[in-house]
């Protein structure tokens, strides 16, 4: 069945309003999009599951709250966060859709303290060509310094922006390549914790890789090494004043 764009449909899509929360720490989504209607687009290369961001939106927000993803690529948040009446903002640095804003993650055009909700999947090396401008996060390699350097002022930013005591869901992979393996994860985690107060950390089962294909799995078998399958999710708050935790609905 051909997807139905999310933007033709009108506020609180009753698929996503109805979606029940996931209840463990193991978040396994077996298509990109639930249902006939396409949040995002599943042919953008490292495209965010729109259940996982659903998950984040309902659990941590509320109608009307203020949601920022600063690296959108294909639009899956946006088109999850106008479907569930919450006020969305999208930026990118190589902005794919005409309603997502153009913007260095590390410069985003907000006041402080005024997101409710900030997501972000940012690039976690430089195996994907996302855009060929110089200041796309996505040119570095994660083995580099200079990477979780420009995480760190990435978190910096969104730390910034976000409201005391409100939450970031950060998306992440580590890296296995040409015989090398690096925790980003773990790097990840630990410059945020600068930052942040942990609140969770979830596994997502990795689908739709390229790599997950019988070619590459006979490869990973055959020459001693693993393929990814999974990213993490950290879920983080900001610290500051506390305040009524919100509720779902």
């Amino acid at each position: 069945m051909e997807a139905i764009s999310v933007r033709g449909f009108g506020n609180g899509w009753d698929a996503l309003r109805d979606y029940d929360l996931e209840a463990t720490t193991l978040w396994d989504f077996p298509a990109q999009s639930p249902g006939p209607v396409a949040l995002g687009d599943w042919r953008f290369n490292g495209v965010t599951p729109a259940s996982l961001v659903t998950n984040l939106v309902r659990r941590y927000t509320r109608p009307g709250d203020l949601v920022v993803d600063a690296m959108s690529g294909s639009g899956t948040t946006l088109d999850v966060a106008r479907a569930l009446d919450r006020r969305v903002l999208a930026f990118d640095i190589a902005p794919q859709r005409p309603d997502i804003a153009r913007s260095d993650a590390r410069h985003l055009p907000l006041p402080d303290d005024s997101v409710d909700l900030h997501f972000v999947d940012p690039p976690y090396s430089d195996n994907i060509r996302y855009s060929d401008d110089p200041a796309c996060l996505g040119r570095m390699s994660c083995r580099e310094e200079e990477w979780i350097e420009a995480m760190e002022e990435v978190a910096r930013e969104l730390h910034r922006t976000l409201k005391p005591r409100h939450v970031l869901g950060w998306l992440i992979s580590d890296e296995y390549r040409r015989g090398r393996f690096t925790p980003v994860g773990f790097q990840t985690f630990e410059m945020l914790g600068k930052y942040f107060e942990p609140v969770d950390i979830v596994c997502v089962a990795r689908r739709h890789d390229r790599s997950g294909n019988p070619m590459w799995e006979h490869r990973a078998r055959r020459y001693g090494f693993y393929l990814r399958g999974f990213k993490y999710l950290f879920i983080l708050r900001k610290p500051g004043p506390r305040a009524p935790e919100a509720v779902f609905e």
